[in-house]
């Protein structure tokens, strides 16, 4: 069976080699940036640019904010993605020079076409621009709009704070600046790939999203994004400098760096080893590196205490899946042995908000009382871990009157007979059009294809005018503190005031605290 890393490796390992009189046949593109020249290739008409450079090598510039590149003369082919982040667990081959982006477009013709950069997931830590369900291409075809993904510093090396030890003052957000830059690069370059300066949009998917909103919350980066949609992206507050501090100094130890210096004359590989640490804060998972409250790059929380004014004129589309946690407690639901005995155990371990388990447990028995533990696990787990993040993003925008559009996909997964629902990461392959690819975990029937449909183009609305009613899509009202109006993705699309209420209601009793903080 093919995997996603014999896909990548094939793609990174090797460049695209084809015969002469197919090149000459598909004519290749090339295109002019500021630095120089790049050639792509046409893939079904479509021009595909892949692995273009928008900074400089970071590897002199770790925990520091990036450079733009060199000019070069000769012709760059542009055929190939380039190398990810350095990570743990990667799929792919990594590097600490992987500040390349990769473009969609219909032509390189100075067609001023709405531009989409989306920002992958993977908490801060993992992932890149290159996921084969992120493929660019269908969206360009579908919208006629320019597609882009990029890969940027992630996990330590892109935010780990460490200006209290010695570090730069702006450490703590590198991987953020890193996506400053590239937008920056969009302003500049991206008319000679076909595309509209003025009107790009960023979007992403769970540490995607949370980046997005963390741009709207950066007064550098808010000039170079014009609307923004968050995808399962539960970011209200970002890492403070305290417990960001600890942090570093905990993986500086485990490093075995005494100082700055030291730290950055190590190899990356035993960087890469020690971020595979246990979380010093949260006794669990791996040390946790977010964006952080520095008080310079990021002057505030980015929905605390409210949302920021400064963001207020950026429409934004929020949005979440009706089971996010269905992804993590996969295993727990395939096996099918959660029984009223065990499951306020197993979902104390679950939730982030300080409530008692059992009585979650019996509250919702009361709400439902026809669902199994299973069923029961898995929509208390997401109603008090992923969903309140999203809720508080809507509720402050909409109490300064930014645009807000809130949507909820309910389509489930086919995986294990729909056992999982609409679990964390289904949204993706919908909003891109790449239901036909098994990653997705979609399936490609009629209503995976509707619904991709009916997302993808909402998405293109919002890139070209700013708001994502038209077409066939009902009516879809900005969110507001009264009706709160939520588009539904389901068989049937469609327009609920405030899903989930009795939920929402229920859990309204206790403070949602963003874990890793």
């Amino acid at each position: 069976m093919t995997t996603r890393r014999d896909v990548l490796g094939g793609i990174v390992a090797a460049p695209l080699i084809l015969p002469k009189h197919v090149r000459a046949r598909n004519a290749d593109p090339i295109a002019t940036t500021q630095y120089g020249r790049v050639r792509g290739v046409n893939e079904a008409g479509l021009l595909v640019f892949r692995g273009v450079r928008y900074g400089a090598d970071t590897s002199t510039r770790r925990f520091a904010r990036a450079l733009r590149p060199s000019p070069w003369t000769e012709l760059v082919e542009a055929d190939r993605f380039g190398l990810a982040a350095p990570q743990t667990k990667s799929a792919e081959p990594t590097s600490e020079d992987c500040l390349f982006l990769n473009i969609w477009t219909p032509g390189v013709d100075h067609g001023r076409r709405p531009v989409m950069v989306y920002l992958h997931g993977g908490a801060h830590s993992h992932g890149s621009g290159s996921d084969p369900v992120t493929d660019g291409g269908n969206l360009a075809r579908r919208g006629d709009v320019v597609v882009v993904t990029l890969n940027h510093r992630l996990a330590a090396l892109g935010y780990a704070y460490l200006a209290r030890l010695g570090g730069p003052a702006e450490s703590g957000n590198v991987g953020n600046l890193d996506i400053v830059l590239a937008l920056q690069w969009v302003r500049d370059n991206i008319a000679g790939f076909g595309g509209d300066p003025s009107r790009v949009m960023i979007f992403g998917q769970s540490g995607g999203g949370a980046k997005a909103v963390t741009l709207m919350a950066m007064p550098e980066a808010r000039p170079l994004f014009h609307s923004a949609a968050t995808m399962s992206g539960q970011h209200v507050t970002a890492a403070g400098p305290n417990h960001a501090t600890e942090r570093a100094r905990a993986w500086m130890a485990r490093a075995g760096a005494s100082d700055v210096a030291a730290l950055r004359s190590l190899a990356v590989e035993r960087l890469v080893e020690a971020m595979a640490m246990t979380d010093p804060i949260e006794g669990k998972g791996e040390i946790s590196f977010t964006s952080t409250l520095d008080h310079h790059i990021l002057p505030r929380h980015p929905f605390y205490p409210d949302a920021p004014q400064g963001a207020a004129r950026i429409p934004l589309i929020v949005g979440n899946t009706h089971d996010e946690t269905g992804y993590w407690l996969a295993g727990t639901l395939k096996r099918g042995d959660t029984n009223w005995d065990n499951l306020a155990e197993r979902l104390k371990r679950e939730v982030v908000k300080d409530v008692d388990a059992a009585w979650l447990v019996d509250s919702y028995r009361a709400l439902y009382p026809q669902r199994s533990p299973g069923q029961i696990l898995l929509a208390a787990s997401t109603a008090a871990r992923s969903w309140p993040g999203h809720l508080i993003q809507a509720e402050e925008r909409a109490k300064i009157g930014a645009p807000t559009w809130m949507y909820q996909l309910d389509l489930p997964s086919p995986d294990a007979g729909g056992v999982l629902g609409a679990f964390h990461t289904l949204d993706i392959g919908l909003v891109f059009s790449n239901t036909h690819l098994s990653a997705a975990r979609t399936g490609d029937g009629p209503a995976a294809r509707s619904a991709a449909n009916a997302m993808s183009d909402a998405f293109i609305r919002l890139a070209r005018t700013g708001n994502p009613n038209g077409g066939d899509l009902p009516d879809w009202p900005v969110f507001d503190l009264r009706t709160r109006a939520t588009m539904i993705f389901d068989r049937a699309i469609r327009v609920e005031n405030d899903p989930r209420g009795a939920e929402r209601r229920l859990l309204a009793v206790a403070p949602y605290i963003k874990p890793g903080g």
